[in-house]
């Protein structure tokens, strides 16, 4: 392949990266803008994507949105994803047990990906969207994805982190994250009340491949008002048990889940 090729390839890449849940709609303009590129090759580009199906134009508004086509490359990904296979009849019954809405995360760059998810049937509930990304240092899913990473991969993205309050409870000083993570590690667990939405409360426990990495964090959140210290010290046993299940039928034989004993097995 050319040069001239591949950089046309990247500038699309680049093009399509700027589009998210939350501005899923975006004119040429706003797009040379994020992406420093010029707003002739940014529409000459949008222009090629739209007709290969990847965008599609608002015809009163001329801006655009992710089209048809990526829905069918994110199926074929998430039918693919080993992860969400194995953890999918475990979460079934981790819901049922818990009566909360369960998710999985992945680790995405230096953000957590929600890759699966069960919402509670309660009218008062958490709501986790598939396909979202959230950072790390706020909420119990991605303390332990980061928890558990090599240090000098941990270090990395909290140097880079441009630590965000998004209530009164989130974690925005390094220090203080780090100080956190080593109590992650040490408990085997993470837990966090009101850190990414206020008055919310999650549990997450890591899950491990056959080579004792850290693939995938499984939560169970709900209304902070729900999570009584009885109530948590239940759901921290329950989602513990859960996370060894998939890590093991994952290939994990480890004993990283031994050292939990203040909670029933």
């Amino acid at each position: 392949m050319s040069i001239e090729k591949i950089q046309t390839l990247e500038r699309a890449i680049k093009i399509l990266d700027c589009y998210t849940i939350d501005q899923y709609e975006l004119g040429v303009r706003e797009v040379a803008r994020m992406t420093g590129l010029s707003s002739s090759v940014c529409g000459r580009l949008m222009g090629a994507l739209k007709g290969l199906g990847i965008l599609v134009q608002n015809a009163s508004t001329k801006g655009y949105s992710i089209g048809p086509k990526p829905l069918r490359w994110a199926e074929i990904y998430s039918a693919n994803l080993d992860i969400r296979n194995v953890a999918f009849s475990v979460i079934n019954e981790l819901l049922l047990q818990t009566q909360e809405t369960i998710s999985l995360y992945i680790l995405d760059d230096d953000e957590r990906l929600c890759v699966e998810r069960m919402e509670s049937a309660q009218n008062v509930r958490i709501v986790a969207r598939i396909g979202r990304r959230l950072p790390l240092y706020a909420g119990s899913a991605g303390k332990v994805l980061l928890a558990y990473l090599p240090t000098h991969r941990q270090e990395e993205i909290i140097r880079k982190t441009e630590f965000k309050p998004y209530t009164e409870s989130t974690i925005i000083e390094a220090d203080k994250l780090r100080k956190e993570l080593k109590l992650i590690r040490a408990q085997g667990y993470a837990f966090s009340n009101g850190e990414w939405v206020a008055d919310a409360a999650g549990i997450a426990a890591p899950i491990f491949d056959h080579k004792g990495d850290i693939i995938a964090a499984l939560t169970v959140s709900g209304p902070s008002n729900r999570f009584s210290p009885e109530t948590i010290r239940k759901h921290v046993g329950s989602i513990i048990r859960s996370a060894e299940r998939i890590s093991r039928d994952m290939g994990y034989i480890g004993n990283a889940y031994a050292q939990i004993q203040k909670y029933p097995r």
